[in-house]
């Protein structure tokens, strides 16, 4: 690193240039929210619906919360439309996608379990 006044050599983690005793800047430490890979991880800034769509789509592999998550995906789609700054889309859709598909399958075994009475 170099001192923006004098351009000489600052140490690594130094506060003061050993030169022209100016007070250096470290590097800019980056913020979570900036990252790609810890917002695709944490909900920072994402609607609180679509996290909850979310997960609703993980839990459908046990078929009943299915309609919860078809639910709550629409719901959030509504709300980050409504508010541009909240993020969430994914998850939304994510819950959009599973819930319709375990709807859909609780509906084809209840079917299916009416054709085996009858």
């Amino acid at each position: 690193m170099q001192c923006p006044k004098c351009g000489g050599a600052v140490m690594p983690g130094a506060q003061f240039c050993v030169q022209c005793g100016t007070h250096v800047f470290g590097p800019r430490t980056q913020r979570i929210e900036d990252d790609p890979a810890m917002r695709m991880l944490l909900p920072v800034g994402r609607s609180g619906l679509a996290i909850a769509a979310g997960y609703m789509a993980l839990f459908c592999v046990l078929l009943v919360p299915g309609p919860l998550a078809l639910l709550l995906g629409i719901l959030a789609l509504r709300d980050i439309r409504d508010h541009p700054e909240k993020l969430g889309k994914g998850r939304a859709w994510f819950g959009i996608i599973m819930g319709a598909a375990a709807t859909a399958i609780m509906i084809v075994i209840g079917i299916g379990a009416g054709f085996a009475k009858g």
